[in-house]
């Protein structure tokens, strides 16, 4: 079977957890959250993972570089969605403190990858001698 490059990013793989976790402490949620809160914080965590995949299959440094920020973006949606969630007692503290680690580690790996790229962007840029 053939593996995409993105499939061997340790970033993305934290972020498919991070997804199933997300899904299991929204399952939680409130019914009448279903289409708000719960959507929200479900399709931002998906487009973690997503920006990812797409910004691995794209040849220039530039476009991968654009995605991977995407994705730091999504996840700081993420979070925030999940300070909320926390605010109006949706979930407790130990589930946030679970998923604000989840979220940390992820985006030191997102910020390598992004900030890897863009220094080979400026790299490439260097005049040769």
């Amino acid at each position: 079977m053939f593996i995409y490059p993105f499939e061997r990013l340790e970033a993305w793989s934290l972020a498919i957890d991070l997804t199933a976790a997300i899904y299991h402490q929204t399952n939680k949620f409130p019914p009448k959250e279903m289409y708000g809160l719960t959507i929200q914080i479900r399709r931002a965590a998906i487009s973690v993972s997503s920006n990812l995949a797409e910004g691995s299959g794209r040849i220039s440094n530039k476009d991968q570089a654009h995605f991977f920020s995407m994705s730091y973006s999504s996840l700081l949606e993420v979070l925030n969605q999940f300070i909320i969630a926390h605010r109006i007692g949706y979930i407790n503290d130990l589930d946030l403190q679970s998923i604000r680690g989840s979220i940390e580690k992820l985006s030191k790996k997102i910020a390598a990858l992004r900030n890897a790229t863009i220094n080979l962007i400026q790299w490439n840029k260097t005049p040769n001698p």
